[in-house]
C-alpha cells in the first residue's frame, strides 16, 4: 500500500484527501519508484483547481520527484533496480509514497544531489534551461526582465542568467523578496508594489528595454511587461499566477514584437530532449554552480497547507513534500 494525495473534483486545496492506495507491479516501459522526496509546483494548483482540467477523477496530482527505482517493467533498459533517480513530467501522480510511471521519464541522479534536491530542481530547472538555451538563446550582454525572481524558478534562473553574462533584472512582491533575489544574482529588482515597473526598467536600460520579458505571474502583469520590450524583443508569457492573459488583438505587439507561449512538455516530449535538458540541469547543479534553495518542507499530510502557502505567495525558494 502507498499513501496518496487524491482528489474526487477540483477545487480548493481542501478538496485533496491522503488515501491508501495499492500499487501493483510495473507495466511494461514503467518503472516503481519510492519517492524520498517530491517536488510542489504551481502547475499542481492549475491542475488541482480546474485551470488546467485533468483527464478523469478520482485524481492524483503532482509532477516532480525523486527516490529509488524498486522494479522496472519489460523493455526498460536505460535505470534499473536500485538507481537514484529524479523526474518531472506527466502523468501527474508524484505525491505519494511508491508510484509506477513512465519509465522513460526518470533521470539518474549522482550521489553529490541529494533527493531533496533531485525533487526540487527538475521541473524548475529543465524550465530555466529551455527558457534560456532554446526559447531565447540567450547569449552573453543580454538584458533580461524576469518576474516572480525570488520564487523557485526565479532564484535558478537569477544564478543561470549570471553565470551566462545576462543581465537579469527581477520583480518581487516585497522588500524582503529583494534581498533573495540579489542573493542568486539578480543584478537589478524592483519592488513591483512599490515601483511601476515598466518605468524603472526603462529607467534601469537607460530607455532601451529589455531583450526578453519572462512572465510567469500572467493577467497583472501581461501589460506592462509589453512596454518593457525593446524593439524586436521578445514576450515569453509561461505561467498563469495572477490569473490567464486575456485575449488580445496581436497589434500590440505595434508590428515589431514577438510573443511565445512555450510549456515544459514539449521541450522534453521526445528521450532526446529530455536528456538533453536535464542533463545539463544536472550538470550545472550536480558541479556546484547552481544551488537549489529549499525553503519549506511539508508532510505528505500537510498538503493542503502547502497548497494554501503557495497561492497566498508566503513562500520563497522551492517547496517539497516529504512522504
Amino acid at each position: 500500500m502507498s499513501k496518496v494525495v487524491m482528489m474526487d473534483a477540483p477545487g480548493a486545496a481542501s478538496v485533496m484527501t491522503v488515501r491508501n492506495v495499492e500499487v501493483g507491479q510495473p507495466g511494461p516501459g514503467q518503472a516503481r519508484v519510492r519517492h524520498h522526496a517530491i517536488g510542489l509546483n504551481y502547475i499542481d494548483i492549475y491542475q488541482r483547481s480546474g485551470v488546467y482540467p485533468l483527464p478523469q477523477y478520482p485524481a492524483a496530482l503532482g509532477m516532480e520527484g525523486s527516490g529509488v527505482v524498486e522494479e522496472v517493467g519489460a523493455g526498460v533498459t536505460h535505470v534499473k533496480v536500485g538507481d537514484r533517480v529524479a523526474y518531472a513530467g506527466q502523468p501527474p501522480g508524484a505525491y505519494c509514497e511508491v508510484r509506477n510511471l513512465p519509465a522513460q521519464l526518470l533521470i539518474k541522479i549522482p550521489k553529490t544531489i541529494s533527493f531533496e534536491t533531485g525533487a526540487a530542481m527538475m521541473l524548475k530547472g529543465m524550465t530555466v534551461q529551455y527558457l534560456f538555451r532554446r526559447t531565447a538563446n540567450l547569449q552573453k550582454g543580454h538584458t533580461i526582465l524576469f518576474h516572480a525572481a525570488a520564487g523557485g524558478v526565479g532564484q535558478i534562473a537569477m544564478q543561470w542568467a549570471k553565470l551566462m553574462g545576462v543581465t537579469a533584472i527581477g520583480t518581487v512582491g516585497s522588500d524582503e523578496k529583494i534581498k533573495v533575489a540579489k542573493a542568486n544574482g539578480a543584478a537589478h529588482v524592483i519592488n513591483y508594489n512599490k515601483e511601476d515597473f515598466a518605468a524603472r526598467v526603462k529607467e534601469i536600460t537607460n530607455g532601451r528595454g529589455v531583450d526578453v520579458v519572462y512572465d510567469a505571474v500572467g493577467k497583472s502583469t501581461w501589460d506592462k511587461s509589453l512596454q518593457c520590450l525593446r524593439k524586436y524583443g521578445l514576450m515569453v508569457s509561461f505561467g498563469n499566477a495572477s490569473g490567464k492573459v486575456p485575449p488580445l488583438d496581436l497589434s500590440v505587439l505595434g508590428g515589431h514584437l514577438f510573443l511565445t507561449r512555450p510549456s515544459l512538455m514539449p521541450y522534453t516530449a521526445s528521450r532526446e530532449e529530455l536528456e538533453m535538458t536535464a542533463n545539463d540541469l544536472v550538470k550545472m547543479v550536480g558541479s556546484g554552480k547552481i544551488k537549489i534553495n529549499i525553503e519549506q518542507r511539508f508532510g505528505l499530510d500537510e498538503v493542503v497547507k502547502a497548497h494554501e502557502s503557495m497561492e497566498a505567495r508566503k513562500t520563497t525558494g522551492c517547496s517539497i513534500l516529504l512522504p
